[in-house]
């Protein structure tokens, strides 16, 4: 039995695509990125914008909404850190040499992926690069990290997983900017990826129409799912 629904709020702002959300781990606001090269900041409550992130010189890839600052990159190379009271610009990190696609805020670094082939690791308080990790022959396109305990007898100071165009993902070690592993089997560019960290296993979707399940720490490949009939562009895990 189906039925209409019909919308909370609208929140109407922007004066282009908006390219990705990110909630606020209270769930009381609501950022969002666009083709417009700003991002907003929005009460859930009420659909008012309570902040304008302005700055970038062109559109936002992407966004991450923490207790205390706003972080967006851009197809300008550059990824800000924002205030979240005032929408002020607290930090530019510059290096990247193409589009940003993918930011990633975790053990109090910032991760970041590019279309220059680099996933880069900052300092979120100084806005330098700590770590930079090559070895792509492609775009980077998504990211996620694996940190202590989890990994924290295998590897001091966490793994990060990037998926790239060039069809693999990689382990590194963030520590050291080592490759710990290559995950080579899929046919297609790696769309998406998440990790249930507690079981170092990290899933994989593709343009290949597949889902791969893989072992981070040693690199093997634990099962394949095939019953998609085009590419797999999101992944989510459910906690057990």
């Amino acid at each position: 039995m189906g039925g209409g629904g019909s919308a909370l709020r609208v929140c109407a702002d922007h004066r282009g695509g908006i390219n990705w959300l990110s909630l606020s781990p209270d769930g009381q606001r609501l950022l969002t990125g666009s083709e417009d090269g700003t991002a907003r900041l929005w009460s859930t409550a009420d659909g008012t914008c309570c902040a304008l992130l302005q700055g970038h010189e062109s559109y936002v890839t992407f966004c991450q909404l923490e207790d205390e600052a706003a972080f967006t990159c851009s197809a300008d190379c550059t990824i800000r850190k924002w205030d979240v009271l005032t929408g002020q610009c607290l930090q530019v990190f510059r290096g990247h040499t193409s589009i940003v696609n993918r930011i990633l805020v975790a053990n109090k670094q910032l991760f970041s992926g590019s279309y220059d082939r680099t996933a880069r690791a900052w300092s979120v308080d100084r806005g330098q690069v700590a770590r930079e990790f090559r070895g792509h022959r492609n775009c980077v396109l998504t990211l996620a990290y694996a940190g202590a305990p989890c990994v924290e007898e295998a590897v001091a100071g966490g793994l990060l997983v990037t998926g790239s165009t060039d069809g693999t993902a990689k382990v590194w070690q963030v520590a050291s900017g080592c490759c710990h592993q290559t995950l080579r089997g899929h046919t297609g560019a790696v769309l998406c990826l998440v990790l249930d960290a507690p079981g170092h296993t990290a899933f994989t979707g593709s343009t290949d129409a597949t889902v791969r399940a893989w072992d981070i720490l040693s690199g093997q490949q634990l099962r394949v799912f095939r019953e998609h009939q085009g590419s797999v562009i999101c992944l989510e895990v459910r906690p057990a």
